[in-house]
């Protein structure tokens, strides 16, 4: 039995929008390609219209995703999911870090669009979840050194040979 070929259908709502392409036949994103000119002040972000509407495939999601050539520029996608329902146009929401102004030129590839399997799993209230090792601890916690010293600059690390750096999981 042959496999279905997979679909990310797409609608171009004016002529300003450019067809999603790939950098390569593996990339995991087809890159998606700003509708206008748009300017984004330092600290701020702009929703850069595609004039594209999108329709992924049945059991996936689109996600938004940064462009590592936009990334290394402090330029970033801040929210980015299509869901399987949803057939407006798409907007990028990009965000600028650095301290100059970013200029985005029509036609300029902005983001990528990945696609991605997803469950529709249904609620359940319980009086407490289950006990796991890592319990509640998180934000970093996965990634904490054992010992370590503040190398504040008012402060000096004491040499001690007793006393081992590592690294906990």
């Amino acid at each position: 039995m042959a496999s279905q070929i997979e679909l990310i259908k797409f609608v171009k709502i004016s002529r300003n929008a450019t067809t999603p392409t790939k950098g390569s036949p593996r990339s995991a994103g087809y890159d998606l390609y700003a509708s206008r000119n748009t300017i984004i002040h330092p600290g701020t972000n702009a929703i850069v219209p595609t004039d594209l509407k999108i329709s992924v495939p049945h059991g996936t999601y689109g996600r938004i995703a940064s462009r590592s050539s936009l990334s290394v520029q402090d330029v970033n996608v801040q929210a980015g999911v299509i869901d399987e329902d949803y057939r407006g146009p798409v907007g990028i929401v990009l965000l600028n870090s650095n301290v100059c102004s970013f200029e985005i030129k029509k036609g300029d590839k902005i983001a990528q669009l990945i696609c991605e399997k997803i469950a529709y799993p249904a609620l359940l209230e319980v009086s407490a979840l289950d006990i796991t090792q890592r319990g509640e601890k998180g934000f970093g916690s996965t990634g904490k050194r054992k010992n370590i010293t503040s190398k504040s600059p008012t402060s000096k690390k004491k040499k001690d040979n007793n006393s081992s750096e590592s690294e906990s999981d």
